[in-house]
């Protein structure tokens, strides 16, 4: 589920911001989060307006950011952060009532998504990645985005017809946006995983994005990537 298996030499406490409109959702991410001896959090905002005077005030890193609040939601608020250079990862944690909603919020600088039903250990695992600059695909709900995207924008871009993604970064590719991490995929493919990270990087590149979420969006758009490119079945994580 996690895009980078390295997740060592995180600063801690990782500082998080939740935000969401329900009170009882709130607490109970707070609860929850407390549980763990990494993590602090630094305040609660119940929309987004009350989320940008905080950052603009004081800092954090990740932020837990529900899509629908009254008043400025989280897709605004994605929006805003961007325009006011406000850097800091957000994870969308969502009941996915709505694909084309996560999508935006993707396409507006979320990090990553996931369900609000996930487990202690896989929130945690999520505020880790973020919180050591990587990107977070969760597998069932990738699959859902691929499908959310109309067949009628799925055409080739000639923009990437001078920079042809290889047979095996578009491997790497496809399984990134199966939700599997650079140690699965190199299980996978049988490759050493610091090759895996090469070919990600060029895969970056050569789609001029920065981050996993973006690259499998932008091959997605572009026609690289299909829906049936997502695999459901990975390997465990091997032992660290």
């Amino acid at each position: 589920m996690v895009d980078e298996a390295e997740i060592s030499g995180v600063k801690t406490p990782i500082r998080v911001l939740i935000v969401d409109d329900q009170n009882l959702v709130r607490e109970g991410i707070r609860s929850l989060l407390a549980l763990s001896g990494d993590v602090e959090i630094v305040g609660d905002c119940a929309d987004g307006d009350e989320a940008l005077a905080f950052l603009e005030q004081s800092s954090a890193d990740v932020i837990l950011l529900d899509l629908r609040m009254p008043g400025r939601d989280g897709i605004a608020t994605l929006r805003a952060m961007r325009e006011r250079g406000i850097c800091v990862p957000s994870l969308v944690l969502t009941t996915f009532d709505d694909d084309e909603l996560v999508l935006s919020a993707l396409r507006a600088g979320a990090r990553g998504y996931m369900l609000k039903d996930v487990t202690l250990e896989q929130l945690l695992g999520g505020v880790r990645a973020l919180a050591a600059g990587n990107t977070l695909l969760q597998p069932a709900l990738t699959d859902r985005l691929l499908r959310a995207i109309p067949p009628s924008t799925r055409a080739p871009d000639p923009v990437y017809a001078q920079e042809q993604l290889s047979d095996r970064e578009l491997d790497v590719l496809r399984l990134a946006a199966s939700g599997w991490s650079n140690r699965q995929i190199a299980q996978g493919l049988g490759l050493a995983e610091g090759t895996v990270k090469n070919r990600m990087s060029n895969v970056l590149l050569k789609l001029g994005v920065t981050d996993r979420t973006r690259a499998v969006l932008r091959a997605l758009e572009s026609g690289i990537l299909a829906p049936d490119h997502v695999r459901a079945d990975r390997p465990s994580e091997p032992d660290r």
